[in-house]
C-alpha cells in the first residue's frame, strides 16, 4: 500500500487526511494518507525511517520553514519562496531523496488570477509566516508589487498596521489575508485593517476557509469589494500535491 501524510503541529483543523483517504477510496486507489502530528521538527527524520513506504508529505504551519534543511533537494520556486509544503520522497537504489516543492503558489495563482483587474496593481499581504512568502512571490510573478503587513515593524518592506494610511489603503487595493485571524471557532475576530476605507475597487482574498465567509470577507463585501475565501487555493494545491508525489508536474 502506498503511504502519504502531513507533517505539522496542532493538525485538528486539517483538512488533506480526509481529502485525500475520500479520494483513494473512491478511485480505488490502494493507499492511505495518515497524520503526523510532531511537536518538533527534529521528529522528521524519525517519520521518514519509521515509514519505509512513504512516498509523500505535505507539510504545514509551523514547519513550511523548518523543514527545508531536512531535504536532499528542492525545486526552484519553492527554494526562492523559502517554504516548503510539498515533500516527494524517491526510494532507489536503496538511498531515500527527499525533495521540496511548494504548492501554495500554484493553488493561490491558480485561484486569484481570474478576479484580478487591470487597477489592481499593488497589493498587501497580512501576516508574514511561511504562506505568506509564496502569496508574495505568486503576485510578483503576476506583476504586482507587494508589501508585507506585520503587527510588529521587521523592515522597510513591512508595514505595521497602524501604518495603513487611506493612501496606502487606496494604492493597495488587493488584500490577502495569510493570518489565522477570524479562523473558526474564534470566528468573531478580523484582522485590525481600517476596513472603513474600502471600496468596490478592493478585492479581498483570506486563505481561510472555515467559516466559508470570515469577518474580514464580510467587512470587505459591506463595502463592495470581491472577496474569496480559500478554498478553491486548498483544493488546487491538494491536486498539485498528487500531480507532484506521481512525477507529474
Amino acid at each position: 500500500m502506498r503511504k502519504f501524510g502531513l507533517i505539522g503541529y496542532p493538525l485538528g483543523h486539517s483538512f488533506s487526511k480526509n481529502f485525500f483517504n475520500e479520494k483513494f477510496n473512491s478511485e480505488n486507489i490502494d493507499a492511505e494518507y495518515v497524520n503526523f502530528e510532531i511537536p518538533n521538527i527534529k521528529e522528521f527524520n524519525e517519520v521518514i525511517n519509521s515509514n519505509p513506504n512513504l512516498e509523500g508529505l505535505n507539510i504545514t504551519i509551523p514547519y513550511k520553514e523548518q523543514v527545508m534543511e531536512y531535504l536532499d533537494e528542492i525545486d526552484e520556486d519553492a527554494a526562492k519562496i523559502g517554504a516548503v509544503n510539498v515533500v516527494r520522497i524517491e526510494h532507489t537504489k536503496g538511498k531515500t531523496i527527499r525533495k521540496g516543492y511548494n504548492s501554495d503558489i500554484i493553488g493561490f495563482t491558480r485561484s486569484i488570477e481570474s478576479l484580478l483587474e487591470p487597477h489592481h496593481k499593488k497589493a498587501l499581504i497580512l501576516g508574514t509566516g511561511g504562506a505568506s512568502k509564496a502569496i508574495k512571490y505568486g503576485l510578483e510573478k503576476m506583476g504586482l508589487e507587494t508589501k508585507l503587513v506585520s503587527r510588529s515593524k521587521k523592515d522597510d518592506s513591512t508595514l505595521t498596521y497602524n501604518e495603513l494610511t487611506p493612501e496606502i489603503m487606496c494604492d493597495y487595493n488587493v488584500i490577502v489575508n495569510c493570518t489565522p485571524v477570524g479562523m473558526y471557532p474564534k470566528a468573531d475576530e478580523c484582522p485590525d485593517i481600517p476596513y472603513d476605507l474600502l471600496t468596490s475597487e478592493h478585492l479581498l482574498y483570506d486563505l481561510l476557509y472555515n467559516p466559508n465567509i470570515t469577518l474580514f470577507m464580510k467587512k470587505g463585501s459591506d463595502r463592495g469589494a470581491i472577496v474569496k475565501n480559500g478554498l478553491e487555493m486548498l483544493l488546487l494545491q491538494a491536486f498539485a500535491s498528487w500531480d507532484i508525489w506521481n512525477k507529474q508536474y
